[in-house]
């Protein structure tokens, strides 16, 4: 293999690589954001409605 195919396999390789660290980490935040949501509670010590009270 020369070097420049050797390159241009690394450098698709790392493409790849990060591109689907980018995809586990979006669903993660995702499913952590959604986690928290559903968590929160509909009103503070107050009484007040929260940020996520139903409507």
């Amino acid at each position: 293999m020369d070097p420049l195919t050797g390159l241009v396999l690394a450098v698709v390789l790392a493409a790849v690589f990060f591109y689907v660290l980018y995809v586990v980490v979006r669903r993660a935040v995702a499913a952590g954001i959604r986690d928290a949501a559903g968590r929160a509670p509909a009103t503070d010590a107050a009484g007040t409605p929260g940020p996520h009270a139903p409507d």
